[in-house]
């Protein structure tokens, strides 16, 4: 059982940067943004990179933006 611990993957991790207010956005966006953990203007976080993460980001692309 040792062998499975140990041949855990690498999972791939985005930073996204919080780079425009959301500020007169609709609140669905606000929810998104605080969805992905972003408080500050101008924070990186850094995230698995799931479907469900890129779909968060793609539907906010004048929010925010991925940081390579």
């Amino acid at each position: 059982m040792a062998g499975r611990a140990a041949k855990k993957q690498a999972v791939a991790k985005i930073r996204i940067e919080y780079y425009r207010s959301s500020i007169c956005t609709p609140e669905k966006h606000k929810k998104t943004v605080m969805g992905l953990g972003l408080t500050r203007l101008r924070q990186i976080v850094e995230r698995e990179d799931t479907p469900s993460i890129r779909g968060m980001v793609k539907k906010i692309p004048h929010l925010v933006r991925v940081v390579e």
